[in-house]
Formats: structure tokens, C-alpha cells, sequence
């Protein structure tokens, strides 16, 4: 719902009552509390999980990259099924998925847990292009600190789901599974401030449903595959950094779960800041490159960390990885927005970036588990993911070009 003195959005909902307004916000809120906290548990668990499920490395890997397989899946549906249901009616529908994704993980066996875990993405994947509409079509004068709002709460949610997996899956009945189910509950809160809004939000439409995704432009790849890398490395170190530590560095279960929060609050951390840092788009170009070669310092770090390696070593890898990582995220969705032509093409841009980019970031976790399960070793995949962040530093370089995309 817009502010108050906040223009209506054309084909839109009217603006409404300041209450209303707060509700609505508050269900943002809590449905980006959810968005992220259900996969970023599973990492520190994830030796626990294999060993419930008999999964092998790869599976497991397929198991993280699961979600990220359906956001590539669900992501170009989203808009045709808002532009039938309605906007807030296809959220409400998101969260009772996801609810019932949570649900489903808890019932023992491998089947289970990776029908939940894809139904989990589905409903993710619903929230990740929807947010971002009723944060345009209903807080119209406050875009930029509702969006900021949300993305730092998605990320500290996130961060805390990593440090506490261990913690809670030993004092909670059913252990890690309890552990990853807790995290469903801001979903069902903000499931029921959405319900009553429902009907009053089914005039908001997806806007720009007939755009065509602009295949054939050379700057529209490199947004997407600045997208793409750029996730590769989060959720390969989000599946595997806890494991990687305990193994290379000798840290123990809740230690290194609490590494991979440090990631996450340091992309906390840079994604509050970036907006001081860029401006011309020159300075945004620099910025991108910068983040990545940021990523890229600290996968060389945590290459470098073996038992027996400095004591901060692996704090100040982390940090750069997570900071630099937090800085690309920031960047490559504004990238996404500044370099769509109008409203119909920012649906089209975002569609590709989104199906593809996540695509490829799905086939990290799989590949990185793959490459330990044959070399029994690490090293390939900290290289894997060095390598992804120098590519991403070259598809950031053209992404921030101050062009925009021709319309396909």
C-alpha cells in the first residue's frame, strides 16, 4: 500500500489507510524473514542430514541446489500466474507452499526432504519476483527504504538460521529437522496479516507480463551472468563452508556454523554501505568489479587455510567473500533495473537474470560436491569458486555500462 500523499500506481490499488499500510509492511517484513533463513540452516546440518538420509556428497550438493533449480523454474511463471490471482492473492499462496515445504521436511527419508526442500524454492522463488512489485505498487514513496528494509532483514534471518542450526538441532526434539522447521514460523505470521489484504490487493497485476526476454543482447548476458556467478559463490559456500571448515581448518560443528553467519552479517554489512559508494556509472562499475575481486581475495584465503594457518585466516576470508558478496547482490539488482528499458522490460531483464542466473548457480553446489567426492579434496572447489568470482568481475565490468537493453 502506497504512503500517505504517495501517487497510485496506473492499474494499481488506490492508496491506503495508514494502517493498512503498517500491516502490509510488516507482512513484507516477515515474509523476507522466511526467504532465506529455510536453506541457510541447512549448511551446518548438513553432515547430520547426510548421515540421517545416506546422502553422498553429490546428493547432498543436489540437495542445496535444489531451491535454486526451482527459482530458475518457477521465476518466469510467477508473473502469469499474479497477473490471473492477483499479486497479494499469489504471495498468500507462496507462503502456505512454503509452510507446507517446512512440513514436509520434517516426515523421515530422502524423498521427502527433497520434495519439501523443492517446494521450499517454488515458494521462494513466488517471493523473490513479487516483493519488489507491491514494494513499487504500494509504498510508492518509499521504495528504496522498503526494499532496503527487507533485503537486510532476508540476510540477517538468513545469517541467524546459519549460526543456530547446530545449537538448536541439539536441544530441540527431532534435531535438525526441528532446526530447519523453526524457521518456517515468520512465514506462517505473515501468511496471516497477508490473508485479510488479499482481497483488496487483487488488483495489483505483474506489470510488463508480454515483454520479451531480450536474448540476443550482449549486455543483457553479462547482467544475467553477473546474477549467476554471483550466486554460484553464495550458495556454494552457503552448502558448503561449514563442512569445508571442519575438515581443512579442524573448527568444530557450532564454530563453523557461526563462520557462515559471519558471511552473512558481512554482506549485511556492505550491502548498507554500497549506496554511499556508487553514484556516476563509473564509480557503480568499479564498485561491481570491486566486490568481486573481493570474493575473489577470499576464496584465495580460504584455499590458503589448512590446519596449522594463522588463527584469523579464516575470519578474513570469510568477511571478504560475505562482504564482497553482499556488495555484488546489492549491485547486480540494481544492475538488473538500471539497465532494463521501462517497467515492461525490467520484468524481462529481471526473468532472464533470474531462470538463468540461477541455473548456473545451481550447478555449483552439485559441481563442488562432485569435485570432493573424486579428489577427496577441497582445493577443486574453492578453485571452482575463485574462478566463478573472476568471471563474475568481467561480466560486472559490462553489466555496469550506462546503456540499457534493447527490448527483445
Amino acid at each position: 500500500m502506497s504512503a500517505p500523499g504517495a501517487p497510485s500506481t496506473p492499474g494499481g490499488p488506490a492508496p491506503a489507510t495508514a494502517r493498512g499500510g503498517a500491516v502490509l509492511l510488516l507482512a513484507v517484513l516477515l515474509t523476507a524473514c522466511a526467504m532465506r533463513a529455510p536453506l541457510t540452516g541447512v549448511g551446518p546440518v548438513l553432515d547430520a542430514v547426510s548421515a540421517d538420509t545416506a546422502l553422498g556428497s553429490t546428493a547432498a550438493g543436489l540437495l542445496t541446489s535444489l531451491p535454486l533449480l526451482a527459482f530458475a523454474a518457477a521465476s518466469g511463471l510467477v508473473p502469469r500466474a499474479a497477473g490471473r490471482l492477483g499479486v497479494q492473492p499469489t504471495v498468500v499462496l507462496a507462503l502456505v507452499v512454503l509452510l507446507a515445504g517446512a512440513a514436509l521436511r520434517r516426515v523421515p527419508g530422502a524423498v521427502p526432504l527433497f520434495a519439501g526442500t523443492a517446494l521450499l524454492g517454488v515458494a521462494i522463488a513466488v517471493a523473490n519476483v513479487l516483493l519488489p512489485v507491491v514494494v513499487r505498487t504500494r509504498f510508492a514513496a518509499r521504495v528504496p527504504l522498503v526494499t532496503s528494509a527487507y533485503l537486510v532483514l532476508m540476510q540477517l534471518a538468513g545469517g541467524a538460521a546459519s549460526g543456530a542450526a547446530v545449537p538448536l538441532s541439539g536441544q530441540l526434539p527431532g534435531g535438525w529437522r526441528s532446526a530447519l522447521a523453526v524457521w518456517a514460523l515468520p512465514a506462517l505470521a505473515a501468511a496471516l496479516l497477508w490473508a485479510p489484504l488479499a482481497r483488496a490487493g487483487r488488483g495489483a497485476r505483474a506489470p510488463g507480463g508480454r515483454a520479451r526476454a531480450p536474448w540476443r543482447s550482449p549486455l543483457a548476458w553479462a547482467v544475467t551472468l553477473n546474477m549467476g556467478l554471483q550466486s554460484l559463490v553464495f550458495y556454494c559456500l552457503l552448502s558448503w563452508l561449514p563442512t569445508l571448515l571442519r575438515e581443512r581448518s579442524g573448527l568444530g560443528a557450532a564454530l563453523a556454523g557461526w563462520q557462515l553467519t559471519l558471511l552473512q552479517a558481512s554482506g549485511v554489512v556492505a550491502s548498507l554501505l554500497v549506496p554511499a559508494l556508487v553514484g556516476t556509472a563509473a564509480r557503480t562499475r568499479r564498485t561491481m568489479v570491486g566486490a568481486a575481486l573481493a570474493e575473489l581475495s577470499g576464496a584465495a584465503l580460504l584455499l590458503a587455510a589448512a590446519p596449522g594457518a594463522p588463527g584469523a585466516l579464516v575470519p578474513l576470508a570469510v568477511v571478504l567473500v560475505g562482504g564482497g558478496g553482499g556488495a555484488a547482490l546489492v549491485l547486480a539488482l540494481a544492475a538488473t533495473t538500471a539497465r532494463a528499458d521501462g517497467a515492461a522490460g525490467a520484468v524481462a531483464l529481471s526473468g532472464m537474470a533470474q531462470s538463468v542466473g540461477y541455473l548456473l548457480a545451481a550447478a555449483g553446489p552439485v559441481l563442488a560436491g562432485a569435485l570432493h567426492a573424486a579428489t577427496g579434496s577441497w582445493a577443486p572447489a574453492l578453485v571452482l569458486v575463485a574462478a566463478a568470482a573472476a568471471g563474475q568481475a568481467l561480466a560486472a565490468r559490462r553489466a555496469g555500462a550506462d546503456e540499457v537493453v534493447a527490448r527483445g
